[in-house]
């Protein structure tokens, strides 16, 4: 028998015609799926890119809060979309193969409630994203802190990636949060809409307090006018007064409202202005009164002491 007619007659008999009528449609059904889920996979990155286009071109230093839902959001879909692309596919598979379900309605029966006791923390996970993006507690790029069940510390970062089942921080450190969001008991949203910086500036009690004041209202009046801290703040910072008196210290506080997640900057860039502004208005903070007494590095931070209590004696 020549090669041909054994090719030929193996493509007539069973198998043959077995991979031509259901192997080659089982093949053409996986190659859909493969397709399919890399579309929805290219979709979601391309609405991600568009998203960081945005918000790269625009004059805002964050986003706005409908581009992180809706980042969060294209995030779930695609998640959700393949794992209904395979649920078609396999029960499209099961009907080429002429699988038969029935049969296994009592064996389904069984394992389903096994796995229902064994799963209850993955649906408890599902539920809590997915209430968690509806109600919009938080998306990508928030500045979030966590409450996590069973942890003695939080959980603060960064939102890079958001899921029904889990939420990824990254953390000041470099550090990689993946927060299963069932045990999530507490979100606190650092930067949603707005944020608030709060800076304590603490002085001698021997310091002159209504000098002071005017030194910072006049800081708080000059600080939209800074480069950098003005692109921060949204208002004017507001000087709040004395926050707390100790033995030898009085603390005054002053607060402002920045844009979301910028509240740290704009924190630090304050006492930058802080510190200067005293310095040359001659007021030291408590912190640095030894060290900012001495202008002389060759006067002894002693002696430098010893004639400032002599010129404002107590």
């Amino acid at each position: 028998m020549s090669v041909a007619q054994r090719w030929h007659d193996f493509w007539r008999g069973q198998i043959g015609e077995w991979i031509i009528t259901r192997g080659l449609r089982v093949v053409m059904l996986l190659i859909a799926a493969v397709l399919a889920a890399r579309f929805v996979n290219w979709v979601a990155q391309r609405v991600t890119k568009q998203l960081d286009l945005g918000f790269a071109e625009s004059d805002a230093l964050v986003r706005s809060e409908a581009t992180k839902h809706r980042q969060a959001v294209a995030s779930v879909i695609s998640w959700v979309s393949i794992v209904l692309i395979g649920i078609v596919v396999i029960m499209q598979i099961a009907e080429v193969l002429q699988f038969s379900v029935g049969g296994l309605v009592a064996p389904a029966t069984v394992v389903g409630a096994a796995l229902g006791f064994g799963a209850q923390q993955l649906v408890k996970d599902l539920l809590a994203g997915f209430f968690l993006i509806v109600e919009r507690q938080y998306g990508f790029g928030d500045l979030v802190k966590l409450t996590i069940q069973g942890s003695t510390t939080d959980a603060t970062g960064t939102v890079e990636n958001v899921t029904l089942r889990v939420t990824k921080l990254r953390s000041s450190d470099g550090e990689l949060f993946t927060v299963p969001n069932g045990q999530i008991v507490k979100s606190i949203n650092l930067s949603k809409d707005w944020a608030r910086a709060v800076v304590d500036i603490p002085v001698s009690t021997n310091a002159d307090l209504n000098r002071v004041n005017e030194v910072l209202h006049q800081e708080c009046e000059r600080a939209r006018d800074d480069a950098v801290l003005g692109e921060l703040l949204l208002d004017s910072p507001t000087v709040m007064g004395v926050e707390s008196i100790e033995v030898d210290t009085v603390t005054l506080r002053l607060v402002a409202r920045t844009l979301p997640g910028k509240q740290f900057e704009a924190g630090r860039q304050l006492r930058v202005l802080v510190i200067r502004a005293l310095a040359r208005a001659g007021i030291v903070t408590a912190a640095d009164a030894t060290i900012g007494l001495v202008e002389d590095p060759a006067v002894p931070a002693a002696e430098a002491a010893e004639a400032a209590k002599a010129k404002d004696p107590v």
